[in-house]
């Protein structure tokens, strides 16, 4: 089973990102698989994400948001992160602003896998330390590393 700190990686972490609104923010995140897969995988990617947006955002509350889509013509999920300074509307069910995003897509005939991620993911971030450490950091090897420590300690327990 991969662990989400399989899927992330140092270029995929934005500790400081500007943007002014979620469009940029996802185009951001997304983008920066183009090294990683074909352009056309990488539109596939954008229009999966953008379309989950629209039935309902994935402003999950306390300035966290969980965009997530399934791709075919994937065969292994991908996952980004970034630190928005300052704060987005992301439409959230808290109507609060954003300052954390965490991408996922994986392949869309891996549906389980990917809910089990999401709910992975989403139990990490739900821990209020976790978010204020990675609040505090300002370079992606530290965002890592504490993803790193955290997923370690989380799930061995």
């Amino acid at each position: 089973m991969s662990l989400i700190t399989n899927l992330l990686n140092e270029q995929h972490i934005f500790p400081n990102l500007k943007v002014n609104d979620k469009e940029e923010a996802l185009t951001t995140l997304i983008s920066s698989f183009e090294d990683e897969v074909e352009p056309t995988i990488l539109e596939a990617i954008q229009l999966s994400v953008f379309e989950r947006e629209e039935i309902m955002s994935t402003g999950v509350g306390k300035g966290l948001a969980i965009p997530h889509g399934k791709v075919p013509g994937i065969t292994q999920s991908y996952a980004a992160f970034a630190l928005l300074d300052p704060p987005i509307d992301y439409q959230s069910i808290d109507s609060k602003p954003v300052s954390m995003i965490f991408l996922l897509v994986g392949p869309k005939q891996s549906n389980s896998l990917h809910i089990k991620m999401l709910s992975r993911i989403s139990r990490l971030m739900n821990d209020e330390t976790f978010r204020t450490s990675l609040q505090q950091c300002d370079t992606s090897q530290g965002i890592m590393k504490l993803f790193e420590e955290e997923v370690q300690e989380y799930f061995s327990n």
